[in-house]
């Protein structure tokens, strides 16, 4: 299951660092995550400081 990028997002950047297979770009307002790419790693989701990224429901 691939993770998401919610509302609270505030586009500072780690996570797109942290994704191992480049999986996250910047987005219009936020980051977002291409979900046929995300491998479910949770590398992005511990490096976000506030919390925006969550798996997918």
């Amino acid at each position: 299951m691939a993770r998401v990028i919610n509302d609270d997002c505030v586009s500072f950047g780690t996570c797109e660092a942290e994704c191992p297979v480049e999986a996250i770009s910047a987005g219009d307002d936020k980051y977002v995550i291409d979900a046929d790419s995300c491998i479910d790693c949770g590398a992005c989701e511990a490096a976000c400081p506030t919390g925006a990224i969550v798996p997918e429901d």
